[in-house]
């Protein structure tokens, strides 16, 4: 990859520019169900980086100068991708409503604790941080551009070609980071270990498992999509230690067994329902 070039990322940081954006003509265009429900879950995502930026700020993440340099800029950018989502929801007839953020599940706090222990009496804890923030942020910009694709919407797919572009940057940064950190390559047998038993795509635990999932599905289905899938995780295979790691794709093999499973079983209950249902007309 291109060396990141972090002083010439923070100069030409800053929000997202909709300032030409044609907001009368959002709702123009068709804008199917399922890519309203997509944009509600990426909308809903790009404003809690927040949330994952105040659990950064609790790790040795911010005693790294590039770092903390990065994650202002990089939350600032995140913010109006949601906004501008946010705005396009809203000219679509599908306003957002502000939820909380501040209140967290036991989970979720149990986990920010656990991430900040770990912190502290592992140095190289960062490393896991950056690779996770790569496999992210390549995830979320690969899924923005299959999302352009499949909605067909001119006015979306101007707003998320300028939100990939952002996301692109990001992900460089990230990238970057975890090649040089995995380097050490009992780092990386550890990062690796921690990736293959608790990674799980972006969003979740922040939305219902049923709505990660649907978005999944919609964006990744059918050839193109796992053609789409398939080239994260060959990405994701460059950094060391992770040549042979099973990531986005084998998850989504594992939630279209799971969805295989339950739809047989629901067909087996609704088969006895009916035979039940015969035996009492009989």
């Amino acid at each position: 990859m291109t060396l990141f070039d972090l002083d010439a990322y923070v100069q030409r940081s800053r929000a997202l520019d909709v300032s030409d954006i044609d907001w009368a003509a959002v709702p123009r265009h068709t804008l199917s169900p399922g890519a309203r429900r997509t944009l509600r879950y990426m909308q809903d995502i790009e404003t809690h980086t927040l949330i994952y930026l105040k659990e950064l700020l609790a790790t040795r993440a911010v005693d790294d100068p590039d770092i903390a340099t990065f994650l202002p800029c990089w939350v600032y950018e995140e913010m109006f991708h949601g906004r501008a989502l946010a705005r396009f929801l809203a000219a679509a007839g599908e306003p957002v409503s502000p939820r909380p953020r501040s209140a967290l599940t036991a989970s979720q706090r149990l986990e920010a604790l656990s991430i900040a222990l770990v912190s502290r009496v592992w140095p190289q804890f960062v490393a896991v941080h950056m690779t996770w923030g790569a496999i992210n942020e390549l995830t979320t910009l690969t899924g923005y551009n299959q999302l352009a694709a499949r909605a067909g919407h001119p006015v979306l797919e101007t707003i998320l070609t300028r939100i990939v572009r952002d996301e692109s940057r990001h992900f460089g940064f990230y990238f970057q980071q975890a090649e040089q950190r995995l380097a050490q390559p009992a780092t990386a047998r550890i990062v690796r270990w921690l990736v293959d038993r608790f990674w799980t795509p972006v969003g979740s635990g922040v939305q219902p498992a049923a709505e990660t999932h649907f978005i999944a599905n919609f964006l990744f289905s059918g050839a193109d999509g796992r053609a789409a899938a398939r080239k994260i995780d060959e990405t994701i295979r460059r950094l060391p230690g992770f040549s042979e790691v099973q990531l986005f794709e084998a998850w989504l093999d594992k939630r279209t067994e799971t969805t295989g499973i339950e739809a047989h079983h629901a067909a087996a209950r609704g088969v006895a329902r009916g035979r039940n249902l015969e035996r009492a007309l009989a």
